[in-house]
């Protein structure tokens, strides 16, 4: 359905995001600043986006009751509650795993086998199959986030670029996943075949992970020696059949879910009870309050700001900028375009899918007059979404690092190396290598 535009309005439909940002990140660094200890989780996000959310209200204008269902339909949305869903299985799945003894297994034996300065790479690699098999970044983190969680206690490493690496890995895997929900909706949205954004997103991704991988390298610290506690192989099977399931296509959902069941399985062949079982899937539940709470309320907020026009006037923004860029070549002004539209729709929306969904019209138009492929313009799309999703302090991802391993999300976002990586290697591509249509 068109939207009636109004610039007036679609400008104020971006003012309670822009208060929610400010007073979340600004309660935070101005705390951190002064020595506070936890200062990101002074303010609680999902506290910090209500006088944004009651701003919005008053913005629409509309009676209350269309104005909450505006929020529900926002909040509800199909990639909002999967993802929701995401976070509760994986606390789960974690906290059933760490209770029956497989994160200190799978610890040890990881410590066991790779070297300390492989370590980072190797971490970075394990999240990027990960990723790429199960098809989200998401999923991934919630698997690989205690582990890391763990390494880094073990090994001392700083555990802010622990985390950097593993959402770092998980971008990377997520972002060449063929199942993965960005690259459906970039494919869908652009009409081009699944294997050719593929081929195009592999040309981008693969020299930024290149070189994420030698800054990683160098990061390692100097081989020392660790005290590696002995081990039980049996513990580690959950995750590796969880990496199993994944590498063969299942369901991110079925994935977890037999996760959960196998690893309680394993602890029932020793001292683990059904009783606690159950117990430790709700605390897995309760674990992920916090983040599923947010997740939900921004979505109810980013329907607000789309409703309203927000994303058409920033879209028309963006191509009165780039009218600039073209009088010298369309074709690279176009593409500077689309990822522009896409970064700024992922800053509003703070959901990858969604970004792409809602940028995919306008991003096509761009690639048609300014004759780029669509397969180039799909990749734009999944890549620079997929870098905002991972620098953002308040993206899901940044926020279930940060819970895992009581970081702030700002100390995670700007520990996530490959993504910086990746929008320069794009940019480079965009503005060396020409991709016509055929």
């Amino acid at each position: 359905m068109q939207l009636d535009y109004n610039k007036t309005q679609a400008k104020l439909s971006l003012l309670p995001l822009l208060i929610f940002v400010s007073l979340f990140l600004g309660t935070g660094l101005y705390l951190q600043a002064n020595g506070v200890d936890y200062a990101f989780y002074q303010l609680p996000a999902p506290v910090a986006i209500l006088p944004a959310i009651l701003l919005a209200f008053f913005l629409n204008k509309k009676t209350i009751n269309s104005s909450v269902e505006t929020f529900v339909q926002g909040a509800g949305h199909s990639n909002i509650i999967t993802m929701c869903l995401i976070y509760l299985l994986a606390g789960a799945f974690s906290t059933v795993a760490g209770a029956t003894g497989g994160v200190d297994a799978i610890v040890n034996a990881g410590l066991d086998v790779i070297p300390a300065a492989l370590l980072l790479p190797g971490l970075f690699l394990i999240s990027g199959i990960i990723a790429t098999a199960m098809g989200t970044s998401m999923g991934t983190i919630g698997a690989i986030g205690p582990i890391a969680y763990a390494v880094s206690v073990k090994t001392g490493i700083d555990p802010s670029l622990v985390a950097g690496t593993v959402i770092s890995g998980a971008i990377f895997g997520d972002n060449l996943s063929i199942i993965s929900d960005t690259t459906i909706a970039a494919t869908k949205t652009q009409g081009c075949e699944m294997k050719d954004k593929f081929k195009e997103n592999l040309s981008i991704s693969v020299p930024a992970a290149i070189l994420t991988i030698t800054l990683l390298f160098i990061l390692s610290p100097q081989s020392q020696a660790i005290d590696i506690q002995d081990y039980d192989l049996l513990l580690v099977l959950p995750y590796a059949f969880i990496l199993i399931l994944a590498v063969m296509g299942f369901n991110v959902f079925a994935v977890l879910i037999s996760g959960i069941l196998f690893a309680a399985l394993i602890g029932f062949t020793g001292d683990y009870e059904a009783g606690t079982f159950v117990k430790d899937i709700y605390k897995g539940f309760t674990s992920m309050q916090e983040i599923f709470l947010l997740s939900m309320l921004i979505g109810g907020l980013s329907e607000f700001i789309r409703i309203n026009g927000g994303l058409d006037y920033i879209a028309k923004k963006i191509q009165g900028v780039t009218k600039v860029i073209a009088k010298y070549n369309r074709q690279v002004a176009d593409q500077f375009g689309i990822a522009a539209l896409v970064f700024a729709s992922n800053l509003c929306i703070a959901n990858n899918t969604v970004a792409i969904i809602v940028s995919g019209p306008i991003a096509k138009k761009l690639a048609q007059d300014g004759d780029v492929s669509a397969k180039r313009s799909a990749s734009l799309l999944d890549i620079f979404a997929c870098v905002v999703q991972g620098i953002l302090p308040y993206g899901a991802q940044a926020l279930l690092l940060g819970a895992t391993f009581g970081l702030s999300p700002w100390e995670v976002s700007t520990s996530a190396y490959y993504c910086f990586i990746l929008a320069i290697t794009a940019i480079v591509v965009i503005c060396f290598r020409s991709n016509k249509k055929a």
